[in-house]
């Protein structure tokens, strides 16, 4: 399976966008993943249109089970990320028109 790393998206948004330096589209990728890792660090809710919401939870501690022994162990209390795709993201991914 592929993937795509930052170094490919500087490389698609230099290609794509033009008008700067390559030097100048990796520091504008950086921008915005700096700016999305500060929004989501103080807890809020980032919504991108047609592409989806990035919501920072709280789980409480809780008991849960060593799946190996069945011994009862805590799981600490913890933040964690979640992304649910918008409906024109779920539609292009299966194929269906955006709207």
């Amino acid at each position: 399976m592929a993937r795509m790393t930052k170094a490919d998206i500087i490389e698609a948004v230099y290609e794509k966008v033009g008008g700067f330096s390559k030097k100048e589209a990796a520091e504008i990728v950086e921008s915005v993943f700096n700016t999305i890792k500060e929004t989501l660090e103080k807890g809020e809710k980032i919504k991108v249109s047609g592409f989806g919401n990035f919501v920072v939870r709280e789980k409480k501690a809780r008991i849960g089970r060593n799946p190996q022994t069945g011994e009862e162990i805590t799981i600490s209390a913890r933040r964690v990320l979640t992304f649910k795709p918008s409906q024109v993201l779920k539609n292009i991914l299966n194929g269906l028109p955006p709207g």
